[in-house]
């Protein structure tokens, strides 16, 4: 079987990908996407319950983990929130804002990867689904891929854009981190991120009824901290803060958790108490934080009775529990759950311009594949659309 001879060879068929085709194919390059899904861009169909929460207004560097955050500068400054936002606008997609600066369609995540799929078919680049890549070779200059269903392709330009090990239920795996390796690049640890914590059974079983309550919360871990929901599971801890947490948490270590930020716990019961004395601490305490979880934390520091009954140190050790809270958590969910992969290709072994690889010419890395992971709310999308942008700009 003959060759199939492109300009760009893309592997992957996710958010990052398609930028990248598409601003490649209007440049007048033949691109051809290669992907084992069935469809394109499911993380995204399935993203913000729904309805994609695209980019988020606030996008910026400061809001990205990794050996060198500062590398996205570049990127993120060059293909920019407002630049797809625009995009977004000349498509006749609705959306609005919600919290913290988070974009998020008025329809549906579908309305994206329309949008994307329309630019892809103008701009010429094919796409070539429930195909799997077999073998990879470098032939000169040029790549040359073996394809599953026997065919082969040969390329200049070889792009990894499969994403990281998140969400393994929809085909993710680590092959884009075997594939750099096997080119010679250095991948650094790689982690589940954005992901739910969990605890040790002993403490499960005494926080089991608090499954299912809500706060509005400060979750910190060192100086890191976010000010967001918090929600008790069955297994730990859940919710924007602590999913926001867990990319900076690391197994052994604490975090610290205010689940009534802002308010002085003691200084409220201790009025409570000269106002009515009589009213249980439980009660008083259901005033400030949720009645289970106020249930929960009167019993635990046996603080029993009327609030008449009880010393300042009692009340100062509620202020704590409340406010104080430093837990340890065991561990995560893992893959299974986590939104995106923390680590990836490093980024010392990339060009922040471009995302080519500095030792092997005409191979690019972008978006979850490298190591550039950002905030919940907006931030892992508008990394794939500046780096597939800016790799689209060169490949």
């Amino acid at each position: 079987m003959k060759a199939d001879n492109v300009d760009v060879l893309i592997f992957g068929a996710g958010a990052a990908c398609m930028i990248c085709a598409i601003e490649a194919g209007r440049r007048g390059h033949s691109v051809r996407i290669v992907d084992h899904a069935r469809a394109p861009g499911e993380k995204i169909r399935i993203s913000g319950g729904g309805r994609c929460n695209f980019t988020n207004l606030g996008a910026g560097p400061g809001n990205f983990l990794g050996e060198n955050p500062r590398f996205a500068t570049s990127a993120l400054r060059r293909y920019t929130q407002h630049d797809f936002i625009k995009r977004v606008d000349r498509a006749g997609i609705a959306w609005h804002e919600k919290t913290l600066g988070q974009l998020f369609c008025d329809d549906s995540a579908k309305q994206i990867i329309r949008m994307l799929t329309d630019d892809l078919r103008e701009a010429g680049a094919r796409l070539s689904l429930g195909v799997a890549v077999e073998r990879i070779a470098r032939t000169g200059d040029d790549f040359q891929a073996t394809l599953s269903d026997g065919s082969t392709v040969q390329a200049a330009s070889l792009v990894l854009a499969t994403g990281g090990k998140s969400i393994p239920k929809m085909g993710a795996t680590g092959w884009a981190y075997d594939t750099a390796r096997a080119f010679g690049l250095r991948v650094t640890e790689t982690r589940p991120a954005l992901v739910p914590l969990t605890f040790e059974p002993g403490l499960l079983d005494r926080l089991r009824p608090l499954a299912g309550v809500s706060v509005e919360a400060i979750v910190s871990h060192g100086r890191t901290k976010f000010a967001e929901g918090l929600l008790f599971t069955h297994r730990g801890l859940s919710g924007p803060s602590v999913l926001q947490i867990s990319s900076y948490w690391r197994e052994g270590e604490a975090i610290s958790v205010a689940m009534a930020p802002g308010v002085d716990v003691f200084a409220r019961l201790r009025t409570m108490k000269a106002e009515n004395g009589r009213q249980a601490a439980h009660t008083a305490l259901g005033q400030l934080v949720p009645k289970r979880l106020a249930e929960v934390l009167v019993e635990q520091e046996a603080a029993h009775g009327n609030l008449a009954d009880l010393p300042d140190k009692a009340l100062r050790r509620l202020d704590a529990a409340v406010n104080g809270w430093s837990v340890k958590p065991v561990g995560s969910e893992g893959y299974r759950t986590a939104e995106v992969t923390l680590g990836g290709v490093a980024t010392d072994q990339l060009d922040q311009q471009t995302m080519a690889a500095k030792s092997v010419p005409g191979l690019f890395v972008i978006g979850e594949a490298v190591d550039v992971t950002g905030w919940l709310g907006g931030y892992n999308f508008q990394w794939a659309w500046s780096s597939g942008w800016a790799a689209g700009q060169a490949c």
